[in-house]
This record gives C-alpha cells, structure tokens and sequence, in this order.
C-alpha cells in the first residue's frame, strides 16, 4: 500500500467508516426530500392545476408562460454575454496595467481595483442606475445593469489574471526577454495565454456569479427570466413552481457553461501537445540531418 502525497491513503476501517457516514447523510437526505414532498403536497402544491402552465404543452396557458420566460431568457443571456466579454476585456487590461505599471501611477490602479473589489454588486448596479443620468447619459436598463456587473466583476477577473501571471515561472518571461521580445509581447503572447489556461477555472466560475447576478436587473426594471418569473406568479399563483423552472433553467446554462470550460482546456492542451510534439519531431529530423 502507497501513501498519498498529501494524505495518508484510508485502510479498510476508515473506509467503512466512510461507507457508513455516507449511507446515514443520505438517507436523511432522502427523508428531508420526503418530508418537504408530503408538505408540499398537503397544501395542494403538487397539483396539476399548479404544474400544468409550465409542464403542459395541451394547456392554454403553457405558450403564453413560456412566451414571457422565453422573452426574459433572451434579455438575462444578453446581459450577461454583454458584461461577461466588457468584464474579460477591461479586467485583462487593469491586471496588465497592474503588473506593468510604474510605481508613480500603480497606486490609482490599485485603488480602483479594491475600491470596486469592496462594493456590493447590487450598489454597483443601483448607482450606475442613478448617478449616470444626472452626469447626462440617459441609457436602457440594459446598459445600467451591464455597467453595474461590468465594474464589479472586471477587478474581480482582473486579480484573477493578475495572480495567473504572477504565478507562472520567471524563466518564462526572461526567455521571452532573451529572444528579444518586447514587454507588451511578452504579455500578449507568453505569459497570457499560460495564466487564462491556469485559471480558466475561477475565470469560468467569475463568468457564472455574472449570469446568476443579472437576476439583479429589477433594480433597474430590466426585463429579464427573473422578472417575467414575477409577472407569471403574480397572474397564476404558483411561485414554488416557477421559481423552481427558472432556478433549472439557471442550472442547465451554468452547467453548459462549465462544460464548455472543459471543452475549451481540452482543446488547448491538446493543441499545447501538438505544438510540443512538432517541435520535437524538427528538433529529431535537424539532429538527424546534422
């Protein structure tokens, strides 16, 4: 028996303890679900009556409900597409700006990054809401909330690019010296594709908190699947429901977000591979050839 580099590996005991522990939390799992299921019945909300507009195709008011969820899908997925590339964009250059930046300015960029760090999204997004009109700009409520969740969720991206590229090996960037790179391609070219490669997991959990945060856009009467969640209980009575269509409607694009996470490292290793082995194969044939 070998032992884990981290932690001793668990012998037959500790296993079964496992075994058991697992066993025991879900069987009160299940009987949590039970009990919530035997209540929610007991008050009629497992009715068809209930159900029936958001699981029915044959009932009258199924198209008009999966109109108004369509219409507030489209209106959350545009703005969080929208605040997810603004917050990629203006986070890589602030985490670029940061690292290369002379110590005279640094500190204006430091401030920003934690004044914004350190403000609830939901006040970035109410005073997007309410200070930008008196400075004159009268935009929809889509920018609003693209504004609000751009300048909070861009320093978050930004200290996440920043620690990718701070922890990558200095004989990276010296090589990259060597061969007489300059500074802005040694940045573009070496050190930010290996960091967005190394962090492309907190990157793609930041661009879920943005998907999940547009359901903040009844602060500024943004019609989103939130919203028009509402506007269907309001005429139905049935937000248990609704909520719990909209919450697996959140789920499955979350999910296919992460899965497309996975896709994309997939792709780039296997690319990282394909490079390496035709570097290789020149390396052999010039050794071969000299």
């Amino acid at each position: 028996m070998t032992n884990s580099v981290l932690y001793e590996a668990p012998g037959p005991v500790a296993k079964r303890r496992s075994l058991l522990s697992s066993l025991v939390v879900g069987a009160l799992l299940l009987a949590v679900v039970a009990w919530v299921l035997v209540v929610l019945g007991a008050q009629g909300q497992l009715t068809a009556e209930k159900w029936a507009p958001l699981l029915d195709p044959t009932n009258d008011t199924f198209g008009p409900v999966w109109n108004l969820l369509g219409e507030g899908l489209v209106g959350t997925l545009t703005a969080a597409v929208l605040a997810m590339v603004f917050s990629l964009v203006i986070g890589t250059l602030l985490a670029m700006t940061r690292i290369v930046s002379a110590p005279w300015y640094r500190w204006g960029v430091v401030g920003v990054v934690e004044l914004l760090r350190g403000v609830p999204v939901v006040i970035a997004v109410f005073y997007a809401f309410r200070v930008l009109p008196s400075l004159g700009l009268e935009l929809s409520p889509l920018w609003f909330l693209v504004i609000g969740l751009t300048a909070y969720n861009s320093v978050i991206i930004a200290e996440v690019v920043r620690a990718g590229i701070l922890a990558l090996p200095k004989g990276q960037s010296e090589a990259a010296y060597a061969i007489g790179l300059r500074r802005s391609q040694v940045m573009a070219s070496v050190l930010l594709p290996q960091a967005f490669r190394a962090m492309l997991p907190a990157l793609i959990s930041q661009l879920v908190v943005i998907l999940k945060d547009t359901s903040l856009g009844f602060i500024v009467a943004y019609v989103d699947v939130v919203r028009q969640a509402q506007v269907i209980i309001q005429n139905l009575n049935n937000p248990i429901q609704t909520y719990f269509v909209v919450a697996v409607l959140f789920i499955l694009i979350n999910y296919a977000l992460g899965r497309l996470a996975i896709y994309t490292e997939r792709r780039l290793s296997r690319a990282r591979k394909g490079k390496l082995a035709t570097v290789e194969l020149q390396r052999t044939g010039a050794a071969a050839g000299d």
